[in-house]
């Protein structure tokens, strides 16, 4: 069974740990800095997290790890809404902040990445009916995101921890769960991975957490088409028009921007390349498909 770790806890066991790609490729500092790529290795500069604390020396990042998967649970929902912040006025818990970057198995950042966030609320119940604390977004030029939340409650069988599912542009989707450090529960629950602990400070009256994933992919920098590069999480271009005739969506198949599909006798135009995914037909997601 794994034993919990805090990635804050001193620094002279980090040659007694397995260090992760996430841990090698926190590239940036918390007042938004864009990675820093020095030779082959990412620099660490977003994990200096506790006062005083510095950052561990940076590895290489040539390691071969990536972000790894998990299952996805009995709660996801497709279609959830375009969005960055999951926090609505009247919303309890305590305010979370989880930053990042989504990273190529090449250390180079990934542009236009598609990221669905799904977690409980403060007493540990998701919205199994609307789409509350779910939303998806895409990260930036930079490969960067920004998730404005709360910490989850607990529930029965499971300790702390966030849902989500990144897709570069074209390539299959990785599941995952994020997980907190210093959890109780972190000791018995049978699914839980330390190497996808983010890492985690208080600030002020709320929390600040940090997370960069690395997909089984080679990153491009700029991906074409890809959303806004000015912010993360912002919304898609809209579609070129091809004018072509369309096909019958079909799970499997590789789509990219322009491109025209039928569901049900409705026809859709693609607005972000990607792979299709049973449970992402084009109503369910506005953010890969655009009625005609």
């Amino acid at each position: 069974m794994s034993t919990p770790h805090n990635p804050l806890d001193g620094l002279g066991d980090l040659a007694d740990r397995k260090i992760s790609r996430k841990g090698l490729l926190k590239a940036a500092a918390l007042a938004g800095a864009a990675p820093v790529l020095i030779g082959s290795g990412v620099a660490l500069a977003r994990d200096a997290v506790a006062a005083d604390v510095p950052a561990p020396l940076t590895p290489q990042c040539s390691d071969g790890h990536v972000t790894g998967e998990q299952i996805e649970g009995p709660y996801f929902k497709p279609g959830s809404p375009l969005r960055t912040n999951l926090v609505t006025p009247g919303t309890q818990g305590t305010p979370l902040t989880v930053s990042g970057y989504v990273f190529g198995r090449n250390c180079v950042p990934i542009s236009g990445a598609l990221l669905d966030f799904w977690q409980a609320d403060t007493n540990g119940n998701y919205d199994n009916s609307g789409y509350t604390f779910r939303g998806h977004q895409f990260s930036a030029a930079n490969g960067a995101y920004s998730l404005t939340t709360i910490i989850p409650g607990l529930y029965p069988g499971r300790t702390r921890h966030i849902h989500v599912k990144v897709q570069a542009p074209n390539q299959p989707i990785l599941t995952t769960q994020l997980y907190f450090p210093n959890e109780p529960r972190n000791a018995t629950d049978t699914i839980y991975d330390p190497a996808l602990l983010m890492t985690v400070r208080q600030v002020g009256n709320g929390s600040e957490a940090s997370f960069d994933f690395v997909l089984n992919v080679n990153g491009t920098g700029s991906p074409s088409p890809s959303p806004s590069s000015s912010n993360p999480g912002s919304p898609s271009p809209s579609p070129s028009n091809t004018g072509g005739g369309s096909t019958t969506w079909t799970v499997g198949a590789s789509y990219k921007a322009g491109d025209v599909v039928t569901y049900n006798g409705v026809s859709y135009v693609c607005i972000q390349g990607h792979i299709a995914y049973a449970g992402w037909e084009p109503p369910n997601v506005p953010a890969l498909w655009q009625r005609r």
